[in-house]
């Protein structure tokens, strides 16, 4: 089994980007030409090596090499939008993998995109491409090219000996969870071995109801992959352990004028076999709270007043203030009661609560994180 951790350090540490592994500081999909720009790079790195994994490091600085991390990026739906625009798309998956001296909340994240006997092209127009369009790696640039060409095998040596080299071993193994152990002692950090092989640690501040139990600012990672499997730190989250997997129920806080309810969002299944395999199993539950649309308009409506107040640089005042913190939850709400233009409206407001405060970025991005998993599925 590969150690993710040990994989990126081989891929940083010999080889600068090539035709199999690019580095990239940060990527956004929620913005059309950081759609096109992934897309291109998955089709490249698919066409370029037809027998051998290929992958993209993000959360690393281009001069130096220097680890800096981004945000996790819980997006289990990115085959999803892969499937929708590339045809012969490849298997692609994203991991988050924790650094040590990175900051709790940030991870390196590693796409991996699996070898297809087939070529990769757009499905679609995005951006500045065109459907249709084939992409080839050159060097350390995604390059358009025509593809009737005979593809040459010259990275899978190279390929097999990186992730050769990046093998878990047991002293890795226990190195990682006394790592987690001793970082999460703040919420009772635990672990379990599954199938005498495989090893979970999980840590989250527990909250008992009269039916259920729940924990906030959960941790969970998968230590021989040394794979971040969930973290956040504002969802709550039910866990459900058995000899054979580990579930996960993550539910989400939304509401309108301080009536606000927990609604399921998405369930995640972590199977164990004896095979020394594993699956990662995710099923959307999320049927989105319906409202008023009376009600809506004038929060919409509000909500654009109150934007166009931020673009001026206008200062609020204490119940503006406290509107704003409602805004990202509030346009998503709207956007899944069918205003449409209202998540072009979120999008539009991001620089401008960026630079407000951290608070209020923090609830955008969560804002964007549940319509991503809900726009994917």
């Amino acid at each position: 089994m590969i150690n993710k951790r040990l994989l990126i350090k081989h891929l940083l540490a010999h080889n600068d980007e090539n035709s199999f592994y690019d580095k990239k500081r940060k990527i956004d999909i929620s913005i059309k030409e950081g759609k096109a720009k992934f897309l291109k790079h998955i089709c490249a790195l698919s066409n370029s090596n037809p027998n051998n994994n290929s992958y993209i490091v993000i959360g690393v600085e281009d001069e130096d090499n220097k680890i800096v991390g981004v945000d996790f990026f819980d997006d289990s739906k990115i085959q999803n939008l892969i499937n929708a625009y590339l045809a012969n798309p490849p298997i692609v998956q994203y991991e988050n993998i924790p650094f040590p001296h990175l900051s709790g909340d940030k991870v390196v994240g590693l796409v991996t995109i699996r070898p297809i006997d087939k070529i990769t092209s757009l499905r679609r127009n995005i951006w500045k491409y065109y459907g249709g369009s084939v992409f080839f790696r050159d060097g350390s640039m995604s390059m358009p090219k025509v593809f009737d060409i005979e593809i040459k095998d010259i990275n899978s040596k190279i390929v097999s000996a990186i992730e050769n080299h990046a093998q878990n071993n047991i002293e890795h193994t226990l190195d990682g969870v006394f790592h987690f152990l001793n970082n999460r002692k703040d919420y009772n950090p635990q672990y379990k071995v599954f199938k005498e092989y495989f090893v979970v640690c999980w840590a989250g501040k527990k909250k008992e109801t009269k039916d259920n139990i729940f924990f906030s600012r959960v941790d969970i990672e998968l230590i021989n992959e040394q794979v971040r499997l969930f973290f956040s730190t504002l969802d709550e989250v039910s866990i459900a352990i058995d000899e054979h997997s580990f579930k996960i129920i993550e539910y989400v806080n939304l509401g309108l004028q301080n009536s606000n309810k927990y609604y399921p969002l998405e369930e995640t299944n972590i199977k164990f076999e004896d095979n020394v395999n594993y699956t990662i199993e995710t099923n959307l539950l999320f049927e989105p709270p319906q409202y008023d649309k009376k009600v809506l308009h004038h929060i919409f409506n509000a909500n654009n007043a109150l934007l166009e107040k931020l673009k001026k640089g206008i200062t609020l005042n204490k119940n503006e203030e406290q509107d704003l913190k409602n805004l990202p939850v509030t346009y998503l709400i709207c956007y899944l009661n069918l205003f449409h233009d209202a998540i072009d409206r979120l999008h539009e407001a991001k620089p401008y609560l960026k630079s407000h405060s951290i608070e209020v970025y923090q609830l955008y991005k969560e804002a964007i994180r549940i319509l991503r998993k809900v726009k994917y599925s």
